[in-house]
């Protein structure tokens, strides 16, 4: 019984910071194409500022690596050191044109700019109030996806589908994070009324159809399913749906 109140306040919590941010990070582009090579973000699931980030990356709908960097983390960290010259989050490489950039503002104005074609929207701006609304979402996860937790290095990234506001997929993103252990961020925001709701329940009549030559539709015809999170671990040869399968299989399997 207890197990299962602290699943349902976990993901109460988790539709608590997703409303906090006005629910940024659930929608996503028709137009914007993914560049030929993945850009990197050093991030932390946590920080105020990378969220603005990650809000932008599934508004825009684009895949990155994720390179986890929690704090007291050091896999990642003199990597991020050498490439930046700081250990502060978040900062984007895109190898697509060479830019090294820090700072959440510059990094969500270059790739608006690089790939969106259109004005940052002003939620996703480091304001004062929004500042103080990404750093409530944290303060009501209890600050999980800050910090590192033991863990055993992994030989090859990971691949998770999910999108910024999915309050299931936070807390996947939390535990990679504390676990640091990078990952491809496939985005499959909402791009249709169709798409809005749980996988069970969306807001539709009749059989659920993505809308065609996009990563929903593709993910549909490959696992019969469009759910998030979804994880991808080619180290171990295993794929999972559901956030509680997936953390436990990440305790299991990787917390040191």
């Amino acid at each position: 019984m207890s197990f299962s109140v602290n699943r349902a306040r976990a993901v109460g919590s988790s539709v608590l910071a997703s409303t906090l941010r006005g629910w940024r990070g659930a929608s996503a582009s028709r137009s914007v194409e993914q560049p030929a090579q993945l850009p990197e973000l050093y991030d932390r699931e946590g920080c105020a500022h990378c969220r603005f980030v990650r809000e932008a990356l599934t508004e825009l709908n684009l895949d990155v690596r994720i390179v986890p960097v929690p704090l007291g983390g050091t896999r990642y960290r003199q990597q991020l050191m050498d490439v930046s010259g700081s250990d502060q989050v978040p900062f984007l490489v895109d190898p697509n044109s060479g830019e090294k950039i820090g700072g959440s503002d510059a990094i969500i104005e270059y790739l608006y700019r690089q790939y969106g074609a259109r004005a940052v929207p002003p939620q996703l701006r480091a304001t004062n109030a929004n500042v103080i609304k990404s750093k409530l979402a944290t303060v009501v996860r209890g600050s999980l996806g800050l910090e590192v937790r033991p863990s055993k290095p992994v030989a090859q990234d990971m691949i998770l589908y999910s999108f910024e506001a999915s309050p299931y997929s936070r807390l996947v993103r939390e535990r990679l994070c504390e676990l640091e252990i990078p990952y491809k961020l496939v985005n499959i925001g909402k791009q249709q009324l169709a798409d809005v709701g749980p996988a069970t329940f969306r807001l539709h009549v009749g059989e659920y159809k993505p809308l065609p030559n996009t990563k929903r539709s593709a993910m549909l015809e490959e696992h019969g399913n469009v759910q998030v999170p979804y994880l991808i671990d080619p180290n171990l040869n295993k794929d999972l749906f559901e956030s509680e399968d997936i953390l436990q299989y990440l305790n299991q399997n990787y917390a040191g």
